[in-house]
């Protein structure tokens, strides 16, 4: 953290709080995991991100509304006001670059390959390796991963099945290891 930010306000939200957006606030995440969520007019919820430690969010970041910042763990932000927003520079270019890498994964074409590149990307972000391969440790739904890729809750719990009968994915309690002998199963 640079030096301008040592001496800011820190909040601490327990898991399922939401992060109240401000006009006038960045939050930085120290610590802890949260997803931005809009809806349309009768109530479908949309994800527009998830984000860990490092990673900025805020309402001025969006111009989506309406915008609500969910914890899905513990959460320790930095409360960064607009006078000091030149500091996040590099957090708030990798946002937009988070932003598009989702949005690519939600137009495409097959509803099994946007839930395998989720899951996929989600590794990358939040995975940390085990020995069968890379647990996402996430406690993600079934629904919470239907409103990012824009299907139902039902057809989630389908591919799930089907991606671990084919060896590509292997489920723990709520959570998913994407397995290591997963490129094989791809290729055969």
């Amino acid at each position: 953290m640079t030096i301008a930010l040592l001496n800011l306000e820190q909040r601490v939200f327990n898991q399922q709080s939401l992060i109240p957006p401000q006009l006038d606030l960045l939050w930085k995440i120290e610590h802890g995991i949260v997803r931005t969520v809009t809806w349309n007019e009768i109530g479908t919820k949309s994800t527009l991100g998830y984000w860990g430690v490092q990673d900025v969010v805020g309402q001025p970041l969006s111009r989506i509304a309406p915008y609500k910042i969910e914890c899905l763990t513990s959460v320790k932000v930095t409360a960064v006001p607009t006078s000091l927003w030149h500091h996040l520079l590099e957090p708030v270019v990798l946002h937009g670059q988070q932003v598009e890498q989702l949005l690519s994964i939600v137009h495409r074409d097959r509803i099994q390959l946007r839930l395998l590149e989720l899951l996929t990307w989600l590794a990358q972000k939040f995975g940390r390796p085990i020995e069968q391969g890379t647990l996402i440790d996430l406690p993600l739904t079934h629904q919470q991963l239907a409103e990012t890729i824009s299907t139902t809750r039902v057809t989630v719990t389908r591919l799930l099945e089907q991606l671990e009968q084919t060896g590509l994915i292997w489920r723990i309690r709520r959570r998913i290891v994407l397995l290591s002998n997963r490129d094989q199963t791809l290729s055969a």
